[in-house]
This record gives structure tokens, C-alpha cells and sequence, in this order.
């Protein structure tokens, strides 16, 4: 295979979105070219498939790996590693700096509904009794989360609260910042991305839930039009998401 060939636009779009979430571009010491790899619970295998399924240009032969449960993780996770190209390390010359991400307006005026999408699905949830949203921001710097909240509400239109949490981790507590979504606006970006959106098994992280029997068939029956999904495909993962929370 040509190692020279350039990436698609699709393939650049997720793996843009997937660099905010559980995504990375890596040189390793003694190669040229960087790879590019994510890993997923085994959980999240449909997610995970998909994701390779739109990577298969940047594939080789081997390319998806199984971990097993470990002291970092209750769960078994599914890795995949990409081939080293050109086309990877001059992505991560525009994205990291020594190793790292670095979150900056000329790179993020690339993501795409689809990039978003892919974002969403990593580190995004539905929280507050099912009507609010935050995403998992954990990884960056306070300076850096703002600049995505910055960069939601001037090219989106998207208006998130930059808020601290505190967790305890490795027996020490730490200070992270999250990105928080009102109803409102979650709704809104909801709708940004839901076209994009071939995974059935991800549907539960974009079900409102509703008391009100009316309103909450009016937001699956929204789902359904933006997705494509049934409407009887969304009410059961509806149903499954409240079994699982009783």
C-alpha cells in the first residue's frame, strides 16, 4: 500500500474528534512516522468495530489488540493501532507539541459534525436525571477547556459551563475541569450531531428522559427523524438504559 497516500476527509474528521476523547497520535522513539490508536471497553464493541470500519485506510494487518483486566481497568478493552504514515505525523505536527495535545484554534476549525459526533460518543454523558450533559474533560488544563468552551460557542453556537470536580485518584485528590450542558443546549448539540450518528448500541447517550409522557415521546420521535433509527429501536434502548439504572 502507497505509504504516501493521504488521508480522507472522513478519516481526518474522526480522528480529529476522537484526539478530544480516547483517541491519540504517537511518535514513537526510533520510527519516522506517527500512529494513531484508541481504545474502547469491550463493552463498546459496535462503537469500537465502527471505528475500525472508517480507519481501514490507515490500517495494516494486524491492527486491533485485546487487553485484559489489569489493576488500572475492572473491564477487558479493545485497542486499535494504526500503520506509521506520513499522513499521521503531519497531523500530529499541526496537533501535539513534545508528545502532548495542545488544544488550539487552528486545528479545532477543521472537527466537523462528524468530529463532534466521535467526541461526543468518547467522553460525553447525559447526566442530571437524564436532561443535562457534560464532557469529560479530564485530560486538559483549565486554559485548554475553556478554549473548547470558547470554541463551541463562537463556531457552534454551543454555550457549555467550564466547572472543577475533584477526584481522588491514586490515593490523591486532584482537580479536573469538565464541560456542562443545560438542557437547552444539549438538546441543541444533540441535534448538530444525531445525523451522524450509525451506532445503535450509542443511542442511551442521546435519550433524554422525560417524566412527562408527551415530551418524551416528542424527543424520540426527534431522535428517530435526525438518526434514522425506529422509533421502536429508541424506545427499547430507552427502556434498557432505566432497567439498568434501577
Amino acid at each position: 500500500m502507497n505509504q504516501e497516500m493521504s488521508l480522507s476527509d472522513r478519516e481526518r474528521e474522526i480522528i480529529l474528534g476522537s484526539m478530544l476523547g480516547d483517541g491519540s497520535l504517537k511518535l514513537h522513539r526510533g520510527y519516522a512516522n506517527a500512529r494513531f490508536s484508541f481504545r474502547h471497553s469491550i463493552k463498546q464493541k459496535e462503537y469500537f468495530d465502527w471505528k475500525v470500519g472508517e480507519l481501514k485506510g490507515i490500517s495494516g494487518p494486524v491492527n486491533v489488540f485485546l487487553q485484559k483486566k489489569d489493576g488500572w481497568s475492572r473491564v477487558e478493552k479493545l485497542r486499535f493501532q494504526s500503520r506509521a504514515l506520513p499522513s499521521l505525523t503531519e497531523l500530529y505536527r499541526r496537533t501535539c507539541k513534545k508528545g502532548k495535545l495542545i488544544i488550539e484554534r487552528n486545528w479545532l476549525n477543521q472537527l466537523t459534525t462528524l468530529s463532534l459526533l466521535v467526541w461526543w460518543c468518547d467522553d460525553g454523558s447525559i447526566i442530571g436525571g437524564g436532561r443535562k450533559g457534560v464532557f469529560c474533560t479530564d485530560g486538559f488544563e483549565e486554559k485548554a477547556v475553556r478554549r473548547l468552551a470558547q470554541y463551541l460557542k463562537v463556531v457552534w453556537k454551543i454555550k457549555t459551563h467550564v466547572g472543577a470536580i475533584n477526584r481522588v485518584r491514586q490515593e490523591e485528590t486532584k482537580r479536573y475541569w469538565r464541560l456542562w450542558l443545560s438542557t437547552e443546549e444539549l438538546k441543541r448539540f444533540l441535534r448538530i450531531i444525531l445525523p451522524e450518528l450509525k451506532v445503535p448500541d450509542l443511542l442511551y447517550k442521546f435519550i433524554l428522559k422525560y417524566r412527562d409522557s408527551q415530551l418524551q415521546q416528542r424527543w424520540i420521535s426527534e431522535v428517530s427523524s435526525l438518526s434514522g433509527f425506529s422509533i421502536q429501536l429508541i424506545s427499547r434502548k430507552l427502556k434498557e438504559r432505566n432497567q439498568r439504572m434501577i
